[in-house]
């Protein structure tokens, strides 16, 4: 029997050996896509064995699993595909499902009525009449947009009395609360069908209405900085937020239990600090009030989740860049079938991490994707071997 704990931390898997590291570094609950729609399609995702054996997994370690079934949905999808999908996980005890999409959410409240939903951030739930209005229609959880005050996430948590869950951790889109057209509009690649390519990453030169005049404002001017709450825990659970979300499911196991460990460690800290203060005698009010002050965050752990940044997890911009430039290039030009097995990991690593190319082309040689021939010809190489 699963134990409730007072704050759930939710950790980021994009594959089987990031799932089991985040378990052993204290995460309490896990989401994670599938084969089919989630919103992180180019990560390396679960197939249907590794899914049910996380299910069992994270059961036996008194832990949860939530799967990703957040693009938005085509009709055919709704009416082939979701109910054989779902089924087997749902069979196996699948703890939740995270939606954006309406209608989505509409099938499942019916053909799973036993299965909790949980709003994912995309669905813009920005107020109490919202949460309210999720609520009444089945949801358990709602996942608060990314734009919203402590204020108003409270005055959600007073009004409405469901789960709250929020990122605290990793990398931000630009756009309101992740509803972003620029990449389906760049490349036909929509981050609402999980297939961001991540334009906002690229460096940007921007200049006055004149077309003439560039304004110095640094080259990234779309790529939001990484968010970091770990010096902000007693002020998120004061606010309502029973789950505390890391971001990050397109990135390495050494990354995401890295940072689950740091998050982990802090919230136990402050959780045992008010529990003391409570079994003191102290009002409600007064205990957290005393364990937020006493709460404090190392230098050194904050340097643990600097060095995570570091070790090539958090993408610098330059990177981010080439990557989209690379998928852009090669779902037009690369052979049928030669992506597949392909993902962001293998193409950084190949890359070094140390480089900033001018054009597409020397980016990829650089990387070791392609060479030229001596006729002027594009080679491409094996990618297996990266």
């Amino acid at each position: 029997m699963m134990q409730k704990r007072e704050l759930e931390l939710l950790a980021p898997a994009g594959s089987y050996e990031t799932f089991e590291a985040v378990i052993r570094a204290g995460a309490d609950a896990v989401y994670l896509g599938g084969s089919h729609f989630g919103a992180r399609a180019y990560a390396n995702n679960f197939n249907e064995e590794e899914l049910l054996r996380a299910i069992d997994y994270a059961h036996i370690h008194g832990r949860q699993v939530y799967l990703t079934v957040n693009t938005l949905f085509k009709e055919e999808e709704l009416e082939q595909g979701l109910y054989e999908y779902l089924l087997p996980y749902y069979e196996q005890g699948l703890d939740a499902v995270i939606v954006q999409d309406m209608g989505a959410f509409a099938r499942i409240r019916s053909m799973f009525p036993g299965m909790d939903i949980h709003t994912s951030t995309q669905m813009t739930v920005t107020g109490a009449a919202g949460a309210a209005y999720m609520k009444q229609l089945g949801a358990s959880r709602v996942v608060m947009a990314r734009e919203m005050s402590f204020a108003e996430i409270r005055e959600i948590h007073d009004k409405v009395g469901i789960e709250i869950e929020s990122f605290v951790h990793g990398a931000l889109c630009y756009c309101y609360s992740g509803q972003c057209l620029l990449s389906s509009m760049l490349g036909g690649r929509s981050g609402n069908r999980g297939r961001c390519a991540q334009p906002c990453r690229l460096p940007y030169e921007v200049y006055k209405k004149d077309q003439k005049s560039r304004i110095a404002c640094g080259n990234y001017v779309l790529s939001p900085k990484d968010l970091c709450t770990i010096d902000a825990i007693p002020a998120l659970a004061e606010s309502g937020i029973f789950s505390f979300k890391i971001e990050g499911r397109m990135k390495q196991a050494e990354y995401a239990a890295g940072v689950v460990s740091v998050y982990r460690q802090y919230m136990d800290r402050y959780l045992d600090r008010l529990n003391e203060e409570r079994a003191g005698g102290c009002s409600e009010d007064e205990a957290r009030r005393r364990a937020k002050k006493a709460y404090a965050v190392m230098a050194e752990d904050h340097r643990k989740l600097l060095a995570a940044a570091d070790e090539l997890e958090i993408e610098p911009p330059h990177m981010l860049g080439l990557l989209t430039s690379f998928w852009l290039w090669a779902l037009d030009n690369a052979p049928s079938g030669s992506l597949e097995g392909i993902s962001n990991r293998n193409i950084a690593r190949a890359a070094q991490w140390n480089k900033e190319p001018d054009t597409f082309v020397e980016a990829m040689k650089s990387a070791g994707f392609l060479d030229i021939t001596e006729d002027g010809t594009l080679e491409i190489h094996d990618w297996y071997e990266y």
